[in-house]
């Protein structure tokens, strides 16, 4: 009988490793590649079959939530946090920092955070929730005069599209840009004025001979 239960227990370690081998994996190709990458692939790198990694993961949704569980779980609380601050400006500015910077730091997880505006039936009620939250938000910043009144939610999406493309500068650099490039975006934004007192980040040290690099590598 012990030796029967040593046997299971020994199964569901095994079964236990796997399953964080599979998503230890799953976050690196992810964070590097985006998450498109193949399940097959995935099960290659984490050395494992991929009728195993289906067992765990009967789907590549459930694969990505797995992997990004936490980082949506802070985006959300983020969100809700944001949209009670009771400056509704600040925490306007506060989330918009974090998404932009979150995103050059991990390309799988904007994509992650994407699909929640995708039409796919497994994230139409989570997408709902982001949505309206960030509208309330919207709504209080304009209504407290701090937000231009012809911003809309849904330009959060080109938000994220534009910041992205600094993806594409040299690792070095592509931090400093984006912070340097939010703060351009919140002066813009701003209906009071009150953003552009703030100064904005240093600029970066790249030349137009960056840009004219990465065009003959594409």
């Amino acid at each position: 009988m012990n030796t029967q239960r040593s046997g299971e227990d020994g199964l569901r370690s095994d079964a236990a490793r796997n399953r964080v081998r599979i998503v230890e994996t799953a976050r690196e190709l992810f964070r590097a590649r985006g998450i498109d990458v193949p399940m097959s692939t995935i099960a290659r790198h984490a050395d494992v079959g991929v009728a195993t990694l289906f067992r765990r993961f009967p789907t590549k949704e459930a694969l990505v939530t797995e992997v990004f569980t936490e980082q949506i779980a802070r985006c959300q609380a983020l969100l809700d946090e944001a949209a009670d601050d009771p400056d509704p400006w600040h925490g306007f500015c506060r989330l918009l920092e974090f998404t932009c910077a979150e995103q050059l730091k991990d390309r799988g997880f904007t994509e992650a955070f994407l699909a929640l505006f995708a039409d796919r039936v497994d994230y139409r009620k989570r997408r709902r929730d982001v949505e309206t939250l960030f509208a309330k938000l919207v709504q209080r910043a304009q209504e407290a005069g701090r937000l231009r009144p012809d911003f809309a939610p849904g330009d959060l999406i080109m938000i994220l599209l534009a910041n992205g493309g600094l993806r594409d500068a040299p690792p070095e650099h592509a931090e400093d840009l984006s912070r340097r490039f939010v703060a351009y975006l919140l002066q813009t934004f701003s209906a009071d004025g009150a953003a552009e007192r703030e100064p904005l980040p240093p600029a970066g040290a790249l030349g137009l001979h960056h840009a004219q690099r990465r065009g003959e590598d594409t």
